[in-house]
């Protein structure tokens, strides 16, 4: 099993949202909330149907509205991934 980090999940938040967006994903992101980050709920369901494809890991539509922050959901894939096994 993979352990995730932010660098990971930074790279699959742009390819959720595309760089021309404007939205600044460098820095110190893991404590800033979706929200400053300008990243809709909309975006946040799309990346963590993408963490699925990719990972294998399934957050439901619930628990990723309640994930605010990517440090929130690195520690979400990581917990899960151990549970079940995925991760590639």
């Amino acid at each position: 099993m993979t352990q995730r980090n932010l660098d990971d999940l930074r790279t699959l938040m742009r390819a959720c949202v595309g760089e021309d967006d404007g939205i600044d994903l460098d820095g110190d992101i893991q404590d800033a909330t979706f929200t400053d980050l300008e990243y809709d709920s909309l975006a946040v369901l799309e990346l963590a149907a993408r963490i699925e494809t990719v990972w294998g890991v399934r957050i439901p539509d619930e628990d990723a509205a309640e994930l605010e922050t990517p440090g929130a959901f690195v520690d979400y894939v990581n917990r899960n991934a151990a549970r079940t096994g995925a991760g590639r």
